[in-house]
């Protein structure tokens, strides 16, 4: 089960394009909690510096609200480029040239303090939200179309892992002992050039995705030699003979654009499985999680400066339960996963909303908050977290899958940027009943892929493509046609 035995350049794979990919976006988004006094108080020096004024409160929380939501912008940005960039390009140098906006970012982060320029620090943010919504993309499609069908689930869920570690790791160096401190933090938003010129150093080292080299560039050769440098001794002929038929199925159709797959009616359950699935992904209550989490843990006795140490676990958890995800996953169903995921998540979080509208009435009730947080954790990162960023590559075929990950990542950081304004303004009208909104957004992604999503574990594309018709088809006398046979595809998708 182990897959680096006998495929060690795949494992050197999924280390080199996460830390240069989804490791970035989950060390953006928890990194600014440590320095934020800091940044705040440079806002002001900067201010007084150049216009001789101190700013009012709210002028400083104006512009530190911009400085952190700019991030999503970037992403937003990114994930729209993604898809035209991958195609053109290709997944691995798209990966080497995103790297230079980390880079760049990174070295405006570290002489912001020098500068005095707040400025420098939220154009940084949003290179590194460009990096970050255009890495998502490329890294999954990379390495899903990089790892044999038996192993993508495994492979998959490395792309949560590595977005859970770069979470730890932002909260880790941010403590006051490493980074966290008045001396250091520059040097720890620019950590982020570091892991992207690791990348760009030994990326160049690994071939491009085989499947991209087939199915869009035509080369056989090339697509073959890829397999042999990825898998090593591994027998790839069925993936090529899949892959050939699939080819075969989509002649005649290039890469389709975003505007085509939201017009195309044969992949509209498919769409409309990623723009739910994305949705949650953000609106699930997790970050509601997080930001409640320092309440309980007062509550429950921990002293104001060791707040940071205690948030630790929660980062902690959610890399272990990855982990655990990514040993077992491939003896799991993946539609399983995601349901359970969402349904115990739910019921999480209607029994937290009850512990925490009552911490104050009994003493235990704080720590029963507590292991309902790492609960919640658990259920999100073995199923969310684990299985919903692969999905476009796994239930769409290759002519629509760039335009599958633009359509579900742009989903993910408009939705991450609506949170991010509108959380605060649900927390102070509604208190710890606005995870009854989250409660409910679980509910409806749950229930939709129990009823109207296919299971996709082992099973190509065009197999599952044939899935969604059988289950959503009105002419039930013409179901049994459909499902016996995929050339039926070809000729539909020809047509158009």
């Amino acid at each position: 089960m182990i897959i680096g035995l006998d495929s060690p350049v795949l494992i050197a794979a999924i280390f080199i394009c996460s830390i240069g990919g989804t490791f970035q976006y989950g060390f953006s988004v928890s990194v600014m909690t440590s320095p934020s006094a800091f940044i705040k108080e440079m806002v002001n020096e900067s201010c007084l510096h150049r216009y001789d004024r101190i700013l009012e409160e709210w002028e400083v929380s104006l512009i530190w609200s911009f400085t952190v939501s700019i991030f999503c912008i970037g992403g937003l940005i990114g994930s729209l480029m993604s898809g035209p960039l991958t195609s053109r390009f290709g997944r691995k140098r798209c990966l080497l040239l995103n790297n230079f906006l980390a880079i760049f970012g990174a070295i405006l982060m570290l002489l912001s303090r020098t500068a005095i320029s707040f400025e420098m620090i939220i154009v940084g943010r949003f290179l590194y939200g460009i990096n970050s919504g255009v890495g998502l993309s490329a890294q999954t499609m990379y390495l899903t179309e990089s790892a044999p069908k038996k192993l993508k689930g495994m492979v998959g869920v490395t792309i949560a892992t590595f977005l859970s570690f770069g979470k730890f790791c932002g909260q880790l160096l941010g403590i006051r002992e490493l980074l966290g401190s008045e001396k250091n933090w520059p040097w720890l938003l620019s950590f982020n050039g570091f892991t992207a010129f690791l990348q760009l150093c030994t990326l160049p080292l690994l071939p491009e995705s085989p499947r991209f080299l087939l199915l869009e560039r035509g080369n056989l050769q090339a697509a073959e030699k890829a397999f042999r440098k990825l898998w090593g001794k591994k027998d790839y002929t069925k993936e090529v003979e899949e892959m050939l038929e699939e080819k075969a199925a989509i002649q005649g159709i290039g890469n389709c654009s975003v505007l085509e797959l939201i017009q195309n009616r044969r992949v509209r359950w498919q769409l409309l499985t990623i723009v739910i699935a994305f949705a949650a992904l953000q609106l699930n209550g997790i970050s509601a999680v997080y930001f409640y989490s320092f309440d309980v843990f007062r509550a429950a006795g921990i002293k104001e400066n060791k707040l940071a140490y205690a948030a630790l676990g929660t980062g902690l958890c959610e890399v272990s339960t990855s982990i655990v995800c990514f040993m077992i996953i491939e003896s799991m169903s993946r539609k399983v996963l995601l349901f359970s995921g969402y349904m115990g998540m739910a019921a999480t979080m209607g029994v937290l909303t009850v512990t925490i509208y009552f911490q104050k009435s009994f003493w235990w009730m704080p720590y029963c908050s507590m292991v309902l947080f790492f609960l919640f954790i658990f259920f999100f990162s073995s199923g969310p977290a684990a299985t919903t960023v692969p999905l476009p590559g796994e239930i769409l075929t290759q002519s629509f899958k760039s335009a599958g990950y633009t359509v579900g990542c742009t989903i993910n950081w408009i939705c991450l940027f609506v949170l991010g304004a509108l959380f605060p303004i649900l927390v102070e009208n509604l208190g710890n009943f606005c995870f009854l909104i989250f409660l409910a957004a679980c509910l409806i992604c749950g229930i939709h892929v129990r009823f109207n999503m296919p299971e996709t574990k082992n099973r190509t594309a065009l197999e599952i493509s044939v899935e969604f018709d059988r289950m959503h088809s009105k002419d039930k006398a013409s179901e049994k046609k459909k499902s016996s046979g995929i050339c039926e595809i070809k000729v539909q998708q020809t047509k158009l």
